[in-house]
């Protein structure tokens, strides 16, 4: 894609304007002393269906709820005999009030619809899905795969209703847990990216910034349907999911090699990531890392960084590449219907994740030391992604969030909670397959590559040359002043 000139008006809220990099970017700053804003948000609309209930569905449904107060009817759908009707009913959905019902009835009766079903199911069911909507309606999703699939396919969203998205940074049950929280602490919430694909009302950009600000993001930034699929699939086959495992399974190896103990092996590297460089990462930036380390590490770090940077390069260029080609999304679909016949298997029984299960429960008195070799791998990797979607003309805003604010703020604390291979494990089928596919390559092109290059002494350091003038280092450092007040919530 090519960078595009991202504005918008809105009616009802207040429009910010930040310098990022020295690119301007609009915003919408959130607080729950605008939901008495959102009846005029979502004028016209009677009724909001939230299709599905699985890690958006609950958290978006009750907080949608919650926000409106009764203004706006929300309405649960789910397919007919759907395991997740009881489930439903304990968070408050109820068939006699007609909060829940029969997924194609609710989105036949309603005059927008939050279509939040697994991709595959988006895939599999979107003819029909598209075609119970009704005239003038407003559809609403939080992630842009589906529209990914109907390019591949030639085919396009109805041209008589308006399509937008509202994609949290961070998983359902955070933007739940952080909601609640709101309610006590200001400023708790997900950050979101917005986004309005068609407007046939007029109405589009107010109801999905109406549609954000009731899920409680403390800011939405803007961004496109396009760019919002094509940032996110690559992020998640790199360092949201997929790199990150590919990362610490080839270093726990190499330390393990170098004579560590299992268990020192795994702080080294996993605990490392998951814990001093992502919490660094998030309040100081990547350059934080580096300023953190003396004179002798930071040359360690150096040779690690111009050692992975290649590597991270070469891959999150492969993987953008299968993404915007299609090729990405046909591989998820085709996948997921061998589903049936091959399921994905659990890594979480290896060996190195049974030592993280053991180090998890002993953390107490072991200090997890920021090892620089790790730390500048991780950077290198990360970077990588950064530069990667700058050359494609994503948002900066967009960049920092899909490359390395949902990484550290979101989805590595869970990891640090519950471990890399219980996320691979239980994310979104998309984003399990993601992983499976490509954190081999990150760990067979770092280990036949990148490490032995170090370890002959060979590495070209000219990739780190850029890094300290980065205008990464700029942009996160706006971007941690619209940093949530409170850190991710794992239950």
């Amino acid at each position: 894609m090519t960078s595009a000139s991202l504005d918008f008006a809105t009616s009802v809220f207040d429009k910010e304007t930040i310098t990022l990099g020295g690119r301007r970017e609009a915003i919408v700053r959130g607080g729950r002393h605008l939901f008495d804003r959102l009846p005029a948000a979502f004028e016209g609309v009677n009724q909001i269906g939230v299709v599905g209930w699985g890690s958006q569905g609950p958290a978006q449904a009750q907080n949608l709820r919650d926000s409106l107060g009764g203004a706006v009817k929300v309405v649960v759908g789910l397919r007919a005999g759907s395991s997740s009707v009881s489930a439903a009913r304990a968070a408050g959905f109820r068939e006699e009030d007609g909060t829940l019902g029969e997924m194609y009835e609710v989105i036949a009766a309603s005059d927008m619809v939050l279509l939040l079903i697994s991709d595959a199911a988006q895939a599999e069911y979107h003819r029909e899905l598209l075609a119970a909507l009704r005239p003038g309606a407003t559809l609403g999703l939080s992630h842009g795969f589906l529209l990914g699939h109907l390019t591949g396919i030639g085919e396009e969203f109805r041209s008589d209703v308006d399509v937008i998205a509202v994609c949290p940074k961070g998983m359902g049950p955070s933007v739940r847990a952080l909601y609640v929280q709101g309610a006590t602490v200001n400023g708790a919430g997900i950050n979101a990216s917005f986004a309005v694909h068609q407007d046939v009302t007029g109405r589009a950009t107010d109801r999905a910034l109406g549609w954000s600000v009731a899920l409680g993001a403390p800011f939405t930034f803007q961004t496109t349907l396009e760019s919002e699929y094509l940032s996110d699939l690559t992020g998640e086959r790199s360092m949201l999911l997929a790199g990150v495992h590919g990362i610490v399974e080839s270093l726990y190896r190499r330390y393990r090699d170098h004579g560590m103990s299992e268990a020192d092996a795994f702080r080294n590297s996993v605990e490392c990531v998951t814990g001093p460089i992502s919490k660094t990462i998030s309040t100081r930036g990547l350059i934080g890392v580096y300023e953190e380390l003396d004179a002798d590490a930071k040359n360690v770090f150096a040779e690690a960084y111009a050692a992975a940077y290649p590597i991270g390069l070469e891959l999150t260029s492969e993987i953008y590449d299968e993404v915007a080609s299609g090729n990405e999304i046909r591989s998820v679909i085709l996948a997921g219907q061998r589903l049936g016949r091959f399921p994905m298997g659990k890594i979480d029984q290896a060996a190195m994740w049974r030592v993280g299960q053991a180090v998890r429960a002993d953390r107490e008195g072991h200090e997890v030391p920021l090892n620089p070799f790790t730390a500048g791998v991780f950077c290198g990797v990360m970077m990588a992604q950064v530069d990667v979607l700058l050359e494609r003309g994503h948002p900066y805003s967009e960049i920092a969030n899909e490359s390395v604010i949902e990484a550290v703020d979101s989805l590595n604390p869970y990891m640090h909670a519950r471990g890399v291979a219980h996320m691979v494990d239980n994310c979104s089928t998309t984003a399990r397959l993601g992983s499976r596919k490509w954190a081999p390559r990150f760990d067979y092109l770092l280990s036949q590559i990148s490490y032995p290059d170090v370890d002959a002494d060979t590495v070209d350091r000219t990739p780190f040359k850029s890094f300290e003038d980065h205008v990464i280092h700029d942009v996160l450092r706006v971007c941690s002043e619209m940093r949530p007040s409170v850190d991710i919530f794992v239950e």
